[in-house]
């Protein structure tokens, strides 16, 4: 079977999941050579069973808003690979959430959680639920109604989920306390859980420091830092706000950052009592964006994305395909050398196309993302020894592991001077779970 038979067979399989298929397409077009050069994985079909998950789970979610009114929502699980570790990966709750996005959610998260060098294996969730506008008291019942259903797939050792868009310190705290009443036991099953029970120090900066740290390596690979660079970040919740944070402290220059109404531009940086009111306007007043812009007199453009904003380094930290061809032409051509991205699979093929015939550094978000879920495994590692690690000690191996994915990227995606991080990410996550597979046998 040829590479293009193959892509057309999982697309007559999932032809209305045009997200899986881009995530598989984009997968299987790196690591095709590899795949097709070694005989023992073809012959146990790896390909065919890697794409297949292992358990869907769907279910219904019924709740009350605080009017009395019954609401129904759908719930998901998508339990996709457990060769080298319990399934992990976070839980979405947004209008947009459905089938096809959580698979291809969950199969990136295969190869994210092989890169960290933890034993995780690959899974998502979450509901077509949205919290924004909801009392605190609606989407409690939500979460306690979902976990309902969700405890029974779940466990330490069987399937961690963490949080993830609409999901953060509030929601997993509704969902870990109905797990805990229903269970009578306390395990770390969550991530991404409050400081007084069982979360971990750098956690909730976990994935956008991990993206600037990426950022930094790819940047030392040519002899050149983050400092004085001016930086375009889209997103202003938790990715957003931390990446924010850690370039502002390795002396760049953040001048940008958005919500799904539009972005706001500020020349003179993100930093400062700017960025403390950005945190206190998106996780407590949980307000707009727009907002930002009305208290410090800065432009607002309404309905738009930050590609357009000249600036060396972009760090897309919002959601999927929100760089597209056009938008990715504009960055290099106003003189953006680096991409990292701090969202899952942000940038679409087109602009992935751009990025590489530029040859620019771009750290896919498999690769460049995954210290989010890298710092949920020291969690989950926290628990079970019943121990906390501080602060420092947390954030040390947080930026060691992004070293260890970047070297890894380097070692297989290295073409002459220029490094193919794309293929280098998918090239190693995929041989480590592959090589655990073939020795587990037929299962």
């Amino acid at each position: 079977m040829t590479m293009h038979e193959f892509l057309h067979q999982v697309s007559a399989k999932n032809a209305d999941q045009p997200e899986f298929i881009q995530a598989v397409s984009e997968v299987v077009e790196s690591i095709w050579d590899v795949y097709d050069s070694n005989p023992q994985l073809k012959k146990a079909k790896i390909l065919d069973r890697i794409v297949e998950p292992e358990r869907v789970i769907i279910f219904r979610v019924p709740w009350q808003t605080d009017s009395g009114e019954v609401m129904v929502n759908r719930g998901f699980r998508i339990e996709f690979n457990s060769a080298i570790g319990p399934y992990k990966g976070g839980l979405r709750f947004h209008p947009s959430v459905n089938l096809g996005i959580l698979k291809f959610l969950g199969f990136e998260q295969i190869f994210k959680n092989s890169l960290t060098t933890l034993p995780m294996g690959g899974g998502k969730g979450g509901s077509d639920f949205n919290p924004r506008g909801r009392s605190d008291e609606e989407v409690m019942r939500f979460c306690h109604s979902f976990m309902l259903e969700l405890f029974r797939h779940i466990g330490p050792d069987t399937d961690v989920p963490a949080g993830d868009i609409g999901v953060g310190k509030r929601e997993i705290g509704f969902l870990f306390g109905m797990y805990r009443k229903i269970r009578n036991e306390y395990t770390g099953v969550l991530t991404g859980k409050g400081l007084d029970w069982g979360g971990s120090l750098i956690r909730p900066e976990a994935t956008g420091f991990g993206t600037v740290y990426f950022a930094d390596e790819m940047l030392k690979v040519r002899g050149d830092s983050l400092d004085g660079k001016t930086v375009c970040v889209s997103g202003s919740g938790n990715v957003a706000q931390y990446a924010i944070q850690k370039i502002n402290q390795l002396g760049g220059k953040v001048v940008t950052a958005s919500d799904s109404d539009g972005f706001i531009h500020d020349p003179d940086g993100i930093k400062g009592e700017k960025w403390e009111y950005l945190l206190e306007l998106k996780n407590i007043k949980r307000g707009r964006i727009s907002e930002y812009a009305d208290e410090f007199g800065k432009k607002y453009f309404a309905g738009q994305r930050p590609w357009n904003v000249p600036c060396q380094v972009a760090l897309p930290c919002a959601t999927q395909n929100e760089i597209n061809g056009e938008e990715a032409k504009t960055l290099v051509k106003n003189g953006c050398f680096c991409v990292s991205e701090g969202a899952n699979m942000p940038t679409t093929p087109e602009g992935v196309e751009v990025f590489q015939e530029a040859k620019i550094c771009y750290g896919p978000g498999k690769a460049a993302n995954a210290g989010g879920v890298a710092t949920s495994g020291l969690e989950m590692t926290q628990n079970s020894m019943r121990i906390n690690w501080s602060r420092e000690e947390v954030d040390s191996k947080l930026h060691n592991i992004m070293k260890s994915i970047h070297a890894q990227c380097e070692r297989y995606g290295k073409d002459g001077n220029f490094i193919n991080y794309v293929k280098g990410a998918n090239v190693a996550g995929f041989l480590k779970v592959a090589n655990a597979m073939l020795d587990q046998g037929l299962i």
